[in-house]
């Protein structure tokens, strides 16, 4: 590999970055797919790993790359096309592969695109697992391994994948109910979940009106999904339908909207799921995982039920890495990523929204109704370039500043700081009742970390 490789090949969610330059290449993926097929090939049986993807035109040539290298390393392939990313986590657990694989950018522009990869488990890998696998796309420990003859992979495509994940995600929905009489609208931005969530909404009885279902390679997450829920919110107001439902480019999160053509974050999503599954004594050890992005407005919701709010760095792993540790069953983000780890082991927006639908259905309630539970509180962001990432919570000014405005709110407010993690950019966060006010904190605690840069530099 050349000497201007990064330092650290994998993000908060595997390796991404501009498809066809570095590190998106298919010279960096057929190595990646011998690191991978290297780490999980621990006996003398036959091996095989998954690889799926979602709709951008990119795609083709990093699953031919990935594939050419796990097959080079003895391992079979089996290759599943445009799939969810939760439905590859699902078949790599049910179909007993070593690994899976997902070529997908999820919510990032289709220029992009990204790999990422399960273990047998379903779960995504711990930093130490991926730290191997750099290290041997980097090193040449592993370029003199070459099979040969009928000890090469072999390359199979498995045709019903999409079926195959419709049954699991539908299975996730009561089996005693229906949902017949509802008129839902999906946007699925144009991704990898264009075909299997019409068709899952409409086996259940639900009259589907679909939008973002008709990817050309190029127009994933093109001004529809999660990230641009505008046409959906009004889609659903004309269409008079009950739900809007908003997936990403990899389908591993969504968005609602209400009946009213209101937006349903995440925070308010595990609000209901929280709520419901309390009341049916489904929810474990009465708590709730998500990161310190969550609106206060869930905490005080969640403590009004007698249930806790755990907080994670930012990233669905860790969110997931905290609900196995804790055993807890329901956590997500407040972009979407929402887990119910009873039935996958990582964000699902099918089995999401069907969560939703379910509590819809058996509390007679529309939407709008069950999300006014919570309560946003204002939120304020302020992004302030530095000229380096760096803990600026130790600054004596800056310190004085976030306690100055934590005293102020009280426990009717919150602060956070910190450094991004690709960027190099501080973001300070303060929450509290008062909207003007929350802005005039921020930018207060802004000032003084610009104030400290000044004298740093």
């Amino acid at each position: 590999m050349s000497s201007d490789a990064p330092k650290r090949l994998f993000g908060t969610d595997g390796v991404r970055g501009v498809a066809n330059t570095h590190p998106m290449t298919c010279e960096v993926a057929l190595r990646l797919g011998r690191a991978i097929a290297h780490v999980f090939r621990r006996s003398a049986r036959r091996h095989k790993v998954l690889i799926g993807k979602d709709t951008r035109l990119s795609g083709y040539m990093l699953e031919q790359a990935l594939a050419a290298g796990v097959c080079s390393m003895g391992v079979d392939v089996v290759l599943v096309g445009p799939l969810p990313t939760p439905g590859i986590a699902f078949l790599t657990r049910s179909m007993r592969a070593d690994a899976g694989v997902v070529i997908s950018a999820s919510h990032n522009p289709f220029q992009d695109n990204g790999i990422k990869f399960f273990a047998q488990d379903g779960f995504k890998l711990p930093d130490e697992v991926e730290d191997e696998i750099q290290s041997l796309v980097f090193e040449d420990t592993i370029d003199h391994l070459r099979p040969t003859a009928e000890a090469i992979g072999k390359a199979f495509r498995l045709e019903d994948a999409l079926g195959r994940y419709n049954v699991f995600a539908k299975n996730s929905f009561p089996r005693q109910r229906t949902l017949d009489g509802m008129r839902i609208v999906v946007d699925a931005a144009n991704g990898a979940g264009y075909r299997v969530a019409p068709e899952a909404l409409e086996e259940l009885g639900a009259t589907v009106i679909a939008i973002g279902c008709d990817p050309n390679g190029e127009n994933i997450n093109e001004g529809c999904g999660a990230l641009h829920p505008e046409n959906l919110k009004a889609r659903v107001v004309a269409e008079g339908a009950d739900i809007g439902i908003a997936l990403d480019g990899d389908a591993d999160r969504c968005l609602l909207v209400d009946e009213k053509g209101e937006l349903v974050d995440g925070d308010q999503i595990l609000a209901i799921a929280a709520s419901s599954w309390k009341s049916d004594g489904r929810l474990k050890n009465d708590a709730v995982v998500s990161t310190v992005m969550s609106n206060l407005g869930l905490e005080v919701f969640l403590r009004e039920q007698g249930l806790q709010l755990l907080r994670t760095p930012v990233g669905d792993r860790y969110v997931v890495e905290e609900m196995v540790r804790g055993g807890y069953n329901l956590g997500g983000e407040q972009s979407g990523h929402i887990i119910f780890l009873e039935h996958n082991s990582t964000g699902d927006g099918l089995v999401s929204a069907l969560g939703i639908l379910a509590v819809m259905v058996e509390s007679r309630r529309p939407l709008s109704e069950l999300a006014a539970g919570m309560q946003h509180y204002p939120q304020v962001l302020v992004n302030i370039r530095v000229q380096e990432r760096r803990d600026v919570t130790q600054v004596p000014q800056v310190a004085s500043a976030i306690a100055d405005v934590e005293s102020t709110l009280g426990d009717q407010g919150r602060v956070l700081v910190r450094a991004s993690g690709t960027e190099p950019l501080i973001r300070v966060m303060v929450e509290g009742q008062n909207e003007q006010e929350v802005q005039t904190h921020a930018e207060s605690i802004a000032s003084a970390i610009r104030d400290s840069e000044s004298v740093a530099g």
